[in-house]
């Protein structure tokens, strides 16, 4: 059984740092890319970032410069720094894993 687990949100003032995390287990998780996404109220969910078992990572073009995604095969965990974050970067933050396994999420609320 695949188990995708996220934590680190909370409420963050902007400008303000959180670190994520998505501990994953039941699966290689090694051999599968990683994605993070995320829900804003109201909104769609859409895509954030992306991690391969090679350690490519691609980005949405509003966090780039700001999010940093990384993983650590050893404890099947991946992290996203999230720095500088923006009001509009509230929302519930979801693990994706190997497309179709995904966490329950995790909010983020930045506010002044």
């Amino acid at each position: 059984q695949v188990r995708v687990v996220e934590s680190g949100g909370g409420l963050v003032q902007p400008g303000g740092s959180l670190k994520l995390s998505c501990e994953v287990s039941g699966l290689d998780f090694k051999m599968k890319a990683l994605a993070w996404h995320r829900q804003a109220p109201g909104k769609q969910r859409e895509w954030v970032a992306t991690i391969g078992g090679g350690q490519n990572t691609n980005y949405r073009n509003s966090v780039k410069g700001r999010f940093t995604l990384s993983r650590d095969n050893a404890k099947s965990t991946a992290y996203l720094q999230m720095d500088n974050l923006q009001l509009e970067d509230t929302a519930i933050y979801y693990c994706n894993v190997g497309v179709t396994n995904w966490g329950q999420g995790t909010q983020v609320t930045v506010s002044s």
